[in-house]
């Protein structure tokens, strides 16, 4: 009876890694499915019930990494506000599409370290459905015709020290947009609400 007890319990700490877990492979997926990089440079992993592809271009690899980690450090601090993936036309520097990931926080699990009760099964299929809609997104969304590079974005508290290497950005809006809401998952500490606007 314990073993189930424990997989329903989640931290603060279980939670960011949830979070910046799906982060990981959400980035990857869009960047896979919106062909900005070539599929070679892709390798299947089976997670949340899928079968997703990470990249294994390494100067990719060294970018998303260390973006990743510092995204976990503001989810556990409850800090972070959203990411954003921008996706530009690489000549003409246009905003063609943005997927916008909003980060709620219940910040009382900073204060009380009692878990939430909540199922890893039940948190993986929200996840697994929010990563199946950015794959299906082809459907609906334009094209990409010219060669195109990824932006991310991350909004945070105010007043934090920030990597000296990241800079400052505006918020990279589409004119004209069109916007399509996705799914959210919550762990119980934190809620991820997903959609994407696009060129119309």
């Amino acid at each position: 009876m314990a073993a189930t007890a424990t997989s329903n319990a989640i931290t603060l700490k279980g939670s960011t890694e949830i979070v910046a877990e799906f982060f990981h492979y959400g980035i990857n997926s869009i960047l896979y499915q919106r062909g900005i990089y070539p599929p070679e440079s892709f390798t299947r992993v089976q997670k949340y019930g899928l079968t997703l592809l990470v990249t294994s271009d390494e100067k990719l690899k060294d970018y998303l990494n260390p973006v990743i980690a510092q995204i976990k450090e503001w989810l556990y601090n409850m800090t972070v506000k959203k990411l954003v993936v921008v996706i530009k036309d690489i000549d003409t520097n246009e905003v063609l599409e943005r997927w916008q990931f909003d980060v709620e926080g219940d910040k009382e699990a900073l204060k009380d370290s009692k878990p939430r009760e909540k199922s890893a099964k039940e948190i993986n299929n929200e996840i697994s459905a929010v990563i199946r809609q950015i794959t299906a997104s082809v459907t609906f969304l334009p094209l990409l015709e010219g060669a195109c590079a990824f932006d991310l974005l991350v909004y945070t508290d105010k007043d934090l020290e920030v990597p000296s290497k990241w800079g400052e950005d505006g918020p990279q809006f589409i004119t004209n947009s069109e916007e399509v809401r996705l799914r959210s998952f919550t762990t119980s500490i934190h809620k991820v609400d997903a959609m994407v606007a696009f060129k119309k």
